[in-house]
């Protein structure tokens, strides 16, 4: 059994590298199956999702290998089937971007319901209908779904809400369809255009990226080519907010100051300083924290992902400060965690009520996603005494070298790797002792 034993540890100071984006890399890893040659990624991290996609992407036929240099080198021109191994593809929930990536060139797509992050269901319904407008046929099973076109046709497609993976799926589809597709009320997300760009590197045809309209003009076939990851927007939001709820001094280095706009303007009000200059920002956490108001939404509005480490850097605001969800209203499994350790949180209607001042004690929690992961960490810091975090593979679903981040920074943080027969308790009471 592994688990996270976090201590007090006072102020954070010091830099960190933000490594590629999580999300836009499960993304360009199934953007590569469309290439008729190899090519070179960099910047993608070595988390668990990798791993997972380098053994599904061998089993299809796809070479994936990670270099001493970090890059990641890929040749799909030997791909054989569509039809992908239905417990792996589940393991994660990006495993979806397969079914755009593959129904071009292989006819049909066999693969498991989208798994990972255990907070809420989310619905792959605009994913269908994006594709079904492209041609596409599905039919479900109990523990998967099989998608068959005989040919992709460009056409023009309303998506009913913002949704940064149909937005993606759709243009992976739609790059070898024939003709013309528009995306309508497009996600404007940075790893839209992150995959929007390492396709037209691809030779791609796609314009509009980054707006709410998005032309794909198809292509015969793509090609090979090196292309960067974008930073890690969410893994450099959370430090900022990490620096706030310790009171340190953080600079965040290797990132796009444009994409944490909202999180840094949101972190200003509330009583943070900055100093941004052209790709790091520097975070002033020494100040007093107020109460507020924060609503989440899709891209640039505060995202959804940040809402968690945003709750514990909040229960140091003396007041009530209100966190709405209005991506994924059920977001909220951190809070009981939160609680266990004297937090004094409610949630009601998609909204946590934070009353915040309360002094944290340290306990035995789970983390049940990623983000949660972060904002137990950040809390278990804040905390007297011990806090111990079970559910560690969510966090390295995520996360490639987080633990070692935070160490940098000065955290008292522990990684534990035990036998299930002893009890995690026990440890505690031991460790209380000494």
């Amino acid at each position: 059994m592994k688990w996270i034993e976090v201590q007090h540890s006072g102020p954070l100071f010091g830099t960190v590298c933000i490594p590629g984006s999580k999300n836009s890399s499960l993304a360009l890893l199934a953007a590569a199956c469309l290439s008729d040659e190899p090519l070179i990624l960099k910047g993608i991290p070595n988390i668990l999702d990798f791993r997972v996609i380098a053994e599904i992407a061998d089993e299809m036929g796809m070479k994936i290998e990670r270099k001493e240099s970090g890059d990641v080198w890929i040749d799909p021109q030997y791909i054989h089937t569509g039809l992908l191994n239905h417990c792996k593809t589940s393991a994660y929930r990006a495993s979806y971007y397969f079914v755009g990536s593959l129904l071009a060139k292989k006819g049909k797509v066999s693969i498991g319901y989208p798994g990972g992050d255990n907070f809420v269901s989310r619905p792959i319904d605009q994913h269908i209908k994006a594709l079904k407008q492209l041609g596409a046929k599905f039919t479900f099973f109990d523990d998967h779904y099989v998608v068959e076109a005989e040919k992709l046709v460009g056409t023009s497609i309303f998506f009913d809400m913002i949704t940064s993976g149909a937005t993606i799926n759709a243009m992976l589809a739609a790059v070898l369809a024939e003709g013309r597709t528009e995306l309508l009320n497009a996600a404007k997300d940075p790893e839209v255009v992150d995959t929007a760009n390492l396709l037209n590197y691809m030779g791609a045809r796609i314009t509009g990226a980054g707006t709410d309209k998005i032309k794909i003009d198809g292509v015969k076939q793509l090609g090979g080519c090196t292309y960067t990851a974008i930073p890690d927007r969410l893994i450099a939001g959370a430090f900022l907010m990490a620096a706030g709820a310790t009171r340190g001094t953080v600079t965040i280095e290797e990132i796009i100051p444009e994409h944490l706009q909202s999180c840094v303007l949101k972190l200003k009000e509330i009583g943070m300083s900055f100093e941004l200059k052209e790709s790091s920002i520097t975070a002033y956490g020494d100040v007093n924290i107020k109460a507020t108001r924060v609503r989440t939404g899709m891209y640039p509005a505060f995202a959804t992902d940040l809402q968690q480490p945003m709750t514990s850097l909040l229960l140091r605001a003396p007041g009530r400060s209100i966190i709405t969800d209005k991506v994924y209203p059920e977001r909220f499994n951190h809070i009981s965690q939160l609680n266990k350790m004297g937090a004094q949180i409610k949630v009601r209607n998609g909204s946590a009520f934070i009353q915040g001042a309360a002094p944290l004690q340290g306990n035995y929690v789970h983390a049940s996603d990623v983000r949660a992961g972060t904002c137990l960490i950040i809390a278990g810091l804040m905390a007297e005494g011990l806090t111990m975090i079970s559910g560690v593979e969510h966090i390295e679903r995520g996360y490639d070298n987080v633990m070692n981040q935070f160490r940098g920074l000065g955290a008292k943080l522990l990684v534990h790797d035990i036998e299930e027969d002893i009890e995690i308790a026990e440890y505690a009471t031991q460790a209380a002792v000494k």
